[in-house]
């Protein structure tokens, strides 16, 4: 998973995936350096360990800072065909928020409201805050199934405080999140099966934007 940032002379790196030869998510980072979007680096940076590893996360640069949302730990199989995918039964969520400071060092921020996976893209930068729209939460307890979310959440980054701004008109996992000229979009991702039961079905091709009103 890659975060970047426009105004930013370094593109950072945290990746997410196996270990080779083993089952655990890895904890490399790498970062090189760009401008004006090209690359000015011909080899990508070692930088310090990510706190965290697990696939599903989000990976934010702003005001110069890199955050990690470290959402989701699984175990990993192995098919037949060599592709490693995420095993339910031994997968935890967490609400876990990091921030890279300037002395490249992993500072703890408050914790999201409720454990949310599947949030690569589900977020966008709104004046100096985060938005982050679905995901899923903790798996059922008795059935196990995966629960998708429907919130809207902000996080602003002046008082390190989140809040619920708004609802979806469905729950939905892995979307894609724009903002432009105050209208906040999603599209793509899988839904719920319905308003009572929140496990994934249909996967989205539809778009949704609403007038996004932040709280200060």
């Amino acid at each position: 998973v890659c975060a970047s940032n426009p105004t930013l002379e370094r593109q950072t790196s945290c990746d997410g995936r196996k270990q080779k030869g083993s089952t655990r998510a890895a904890l490399e980072h790498w970062s090189i350096a760009v401008k004006n979007g090209k690359v000015l680096e011909k080899e990508w940076r070692t930088e310090i360990p990510i706190p965290r590893g697990g696939p599903h996360r989000a990976c934010v640069v702003i005001n110069d800072q890199l955050m990690l949302l470290v959402v989701k730990r699984a175990t990993l199989w192995q098919n037949l065909d060599h592709y490693f995918k995420c095993s339910r039964r031994n997968e935890v969520v967490f609400d876990d928020v990091y921030m890279l400071d300037d002395e490249m060092k992993w500072k703890v921020l408050p914790s999201m409201p409720k454990p949310d996976s599947h949030i690569e893209f589900a977020w966008a930068i709104v004046n100096n805050s985060i938005v982050l729209v679905g995901g899923t939460t903790d798996k059922h307890p008795v059935t196990k199934k995966m629960i998708l979310v429907g919130e809207v959440f902000q996080f602003n980054l002046d008082t390190l405080k989140w809040s619920v701004v708004g609802k979806l008109p469905f729950r939905v996992k892995t979307t894609l999140v724009g903002f432009w000229n105050e209208y906040l979009y999603f599209t793509s991702g899988q839904r719920d099966r319905g308003p009572d039961d929140p496990a994934p079905k249909k996967v989205l091709a539809d778009m949704f934007r609403t007038k996004l009103k932040l709280r200060l």
